[in-house]
């Protein structure tokens, strides 16, 4: 089987693991599917994040576990000549949210989130990606090209209820959903000023912050500075053949199964870095499913060593002032109007344990009272929420416990969320208007 992914990683698990039957065909993508040892983590409710479509519908065929069953039946020929369109793995998979909460809470660290990538590229591969996962996969693309004529028509789209009619049957968007808007002019990186105290830092701008909130990456600039860093925002290498269209670490089109795409700006992005990895300047990041993609996803699409270097230098933008914190470094912040903060963990922050580092930077402002929401996914997860067939399943995931807590919050209290996706689902869901963790620090610096 020719896969799009590197399952290299999976080379070490031989056919006399104990595990419950590596499938005949599919190489290592078959070995990564049989780390699965049955033991039903995934089909509980309670705290953690796994499994957001099981707790839903508390039926087992939307759980990773029933997702395995399903690959292991489609590897081993079970499904027909074509397994990849069968209507029982189409079935398993469809809820699937790609949270990465199996990949932290299964004992055996499932990695469904790749797995389904890998998934949708075979589909697509053989039946051709449909319109819309080439509208979601490639907006990076479209972004840049055409960010005026979309920003009008993003608005247009969310004030007409026939427009959104129109679109839901052609693209199959949900009409009762609203789609974000863009900024009015996406994020512009000032040149770098003196040198810091503490040195520099390159900051990773995504595509979501630099085209629907590039007020964070402001944000997160001043506080970087405060702190004593001169900030880098990276940019395209020398040699960049679109060294005017932002840097993009390829999520969008990962999850829309485009993998030669994301590898293509997995390359743009390994080029920008080659400085910051000679050197060893620290990488900041500050949309998780972006920044973790340096740390995750990176390694299984063939970018060679220095994968290895970026995993060490790449971080989330609480997760550096945590580790620079425990280094010496201070930040002069003053106690805010609000007095308490409510925070939803993003899924992959949650996935690689940087919920740590946002406590204890929130904790640095005076008189604040921290409380994380044990929510699970919230269930927008990207492009999933906005779906004409998975819209109402987005809303029920933000209704088991996210959406509920933040409507009982107090007025003033401020609702912390650094997933772009999670902001989205809150603000629609509850009318609140949640912000980035780099937004309040910048509020409080003295």
């Amino acid at each position: 089987m020719k896969t799009h992914l590197d399952w290299s990683a999976y080379d070490t698990y031989g056919m006399g693991d104990a595990y419950a039957g590596i499938p005949a065909t599919g190489g290592n993508y078959a070995k990564a599917v049989a780390v699965c040892m049955n033991n039903q983590q995934c089909q509980r409710d309670g705290k953690g994040v796994m499994c957001p479509s099981y707790r839903i519908t508390h039926d087992p065929v939307h759980s990773t576990g029933a997702r395995v069953k399903a690959f292991k039946a489609a590897l081993n020929g079970e499904l027909g000549d074509a397994p990849f369109l069968h209507p029982d793995l189409e079935r398993a998979m469809d809820l699937c949210v790609s949270c990465k909460g199996c990949k932290k809470e299964c004992p055996s660290a499932v990695d469904m989130t790749l797995i389904k990538t890998e998934f949708l590229a075979q589909k697509y591969a053989a039946h051709g990606a449909p319109r819309r996962a080439r509208l979601f996969g490639g907006l990076p693309q479209w972004l840049h090209r055409y960010h005026g004529p979309l920003k009008a028509a993003v608005k247009w789209r969310n004030r007409s209820a026939l427009v959104s009619k129109a679109a839901e049957q052609l693209l199959g968007i949900s009409a009762s959903r609203v789609i974000p808007e863009l900024a009015e002019s996406p994020f512009e990186a000032r040149p770098m000023r003196k040198p810091g105290k503490r040195g520099r830092v390159y900051l990773l701008v995504d595509t979501f912050t630099h085209y629907y909130q590039p007020a964070v990456a402001a944000a997160a600039i001043r506080v970087l500075r405060a702190a004593g860093y001169a900030v880098d925002v990276l940019r395209p290498g020398d040699d960049d053949a679109e060294p005017d269209r932002p840097l993009c670490c390829g999520r969008t089109y990962l999850s829309q199964g485009n993998v030669e795409a994301a590898k293509a700006e997995a390359k743009r992005m390994m080029a920008a870095l080659a400085p910051a990895l000679a050197d060893g300047t620290p990488i900041v990041g500050l949309e998780p499913s972006c920044l973790l993609a340096l740390r995750d996803e990176f390694y299984s699409l063939s970018l060679g060593p220095q994968v290895g270097e970026l995993g060490k230098q790449a971080f989330l933008f609480e997760e550096f002032l945590m580790r620079e914190g425990n280094k010496g470094m201070k930040l002069k912040l003053k106690p805010l109007p609000a007095r308490k903060v409510l925070v939803h963990g993003h899924c992959h922050q949650k996935a690689f344990g940087a919920m740590k580092s946002m406590r204890k930077v929130l904790a640095w402002i005076p008189e604040l009272d921290v409380e994380l929401i044990d929510s699970s996914c919230c269930g927008m997860s990207g492009s999933f929420g906005l779906e004409a067939e998975h819209a109402e399943a987005s809303r029920q995931m933000a209704e088991l416990s996210l959406l509920p807590a933040v409507r009982q919050a107090d007025e003033d209290t401020i609702v912390i969320a650094d997933g772009f996706s999670c902001r989205h689902q809150i603000e629609e869901g509850s009318g609140r208007q949640p912000v980035h963790v780099a937004m309040v620090l910048a509020r409080a610096l003295a």
